[in-house]
């Protein structure tokens, strides 16, 4: 293991440039920021239909309140192998406020031409309008950067984190409408808007992302597909998948009645339930792939076998986290973490390549990433070596 003095660990960590450095990135970050603004004064817009600054607060404060819970599940789901943030903040903007936007023009327009129903629009038209609206975060990002969504589960992050956008602007509507009440709502006020939170924000806040998993499920599984006609037939089953879903809901509030609704918030459950079964078992396999890597390029010769461990299981990275800055402070743990996030990319890549892949510039990247880990190696300080290490090699 790498032996180094306090002093000898550098304040200022060196400098990663990804080997695929794509054009246009930071006048695309500046967009979506100004589009963020753009959305919070809407969504403030929005909350002011329940007519009064508490009904708004309100509105506002119950949207947020189950964000965090949400935000932590995505979270616990994307530690192995993190997406980039700017992604994740582009793709709860993206469901936001232009998927919003994009669903409301469409829905606001084939309600003037055809004069349809409330029931029709939202068991019919909503879902046809609001679920290619959201889906198209995911087609714009795989056109734009095929890297960043490489298999099930990042389609699955991706696609749930646009659907909470989605819902946490469309929620801020319906609190604020049922702090108004109209004339055939009963309830109204504080009341009427806890009311819908109770449905909305407590029995149903996976609803949009669980629509919107199915597209990205495809995504996930069409990316390792080297025929552009089965890519297509793929993502357009689960774009179909998407709508269904949402209809099947909508369509339940609006027709089934008590008994409809119940059912269909049964079967949804059960959809639910297998995504989150398998998104998990799929995740405890990346456990396993990671070491499969590790122990390939440790016998490559490009790390220690030692540091396995400090590089794949949870524990062991916490436990080497500790120890580096015990050891040599922030800047210890800064380097390990950094070590670690590094070792982990490359494990996936190298992985990636040798299951026959195709990995735009794979070769490129992985000597990039390891350039980047061999940087940080004056300044590494890994604990001694776990006993059982060794008979794995």
């Amino acid at each position: 293991m790498t032996e180094t003095t306090a002093a000898a660990i550098p304040a200022v960590l060196p400098k990663y440039r990804e080997a695929i450095r794509q054009r246009g990135r930071t006048p695309l970050l500046v967009l979506f920021i100004v589009i963020a603004i753009l959305g919070i004064a809407g969504g403030v817009f929005i909350s002011l239909n329940a007519g009064d600054p508490a009904g708004a607060g309100l509105s506002i404060f119950l949207a947020i309140a189950p964000l965090p819970l949400l935000w932590l599940v995505y979270w616990w789901l994307d530690r192995y192998e993190p997406e980039p943030r700017r992604y994740k903040f582009a793709a709860f903007v993206w469901g936001g406020v232009i998927a919003v936007a994009i669903a409301l023009a469409l829905e606001i327009w084939i309600q003037k031409t055809w004069d349809l129903s409330d029931k029709k629009m939202a068991s019919f038209i909503a879902p046809l309008a609001e679920e290619p609206a959201k889906c198209l975060f995911l087609i714009l990002t795989f056109a734009r950067a095929r890297r960043v969504i490489d298999g099930f589960l990042d389609g699955l992050i991706y696609a749930g984190i646009v659907g909470l956008g989605f819902a946490f602007v469309e929620n801020i509507g319906y609190y604020a409408a049922s702090y108004l009440g109209s004339p055939d709502i009963q309830v109204a006020g504080a009341d009427g808007a806890t009311t819908t939170f109770v449905v909305r924000g407590l029995f149903s806040p996976f609803a949009h992302p669980l629509f919107t998993s199915a597209f990205g499920i495809a995504i996930g599984l069409a990316v390792a597909r080297k025929s552009k006609v089965l890519k297509v037939l793929i993502a357009s089953v689960g774009l179909a998948v998407s709508i269904a879903l949402h209809a099947l809901w909508n369509g339940s509030l609006s027709y089934g009645g008590g008994l409809g609704f119940f059912l269909a918030y049964l079967a949804l459950a059960v959809v639910l339930i297998a995504v989150a079964v398998l998104a998990v078992i799929v995740r405890n396999r990346q456990v396993k792939i990671l070491e499969r890597s590790l122990s390939y390029v440790a016998q490559r010769g490009w790390i220690h076998p030692a540091e396995i461990p400090y590089l794949s299981r949870f524990g062991h990275r916490k436990a080497a986290l500790r120890y580096a800055k015990g050891n040599g402070g922030k800047a210890g743990g800064r380097i390990v973490k950094r070590y670690q996030q590094l070792a982990t990319e490359m494990a996936f890549l190298h992985d990636a390549m040798m299951s026959g892949r195709t990995i735009p510039r794979g070769v490129e990247r992985t000597y990039a990433l390891l350039d980047a880990m061999y940087a940080l190696r004056p300044g590494l300080r890994f604990p001694p070596a776990l006993q059982n290490t060794a008979r794995h090699f």
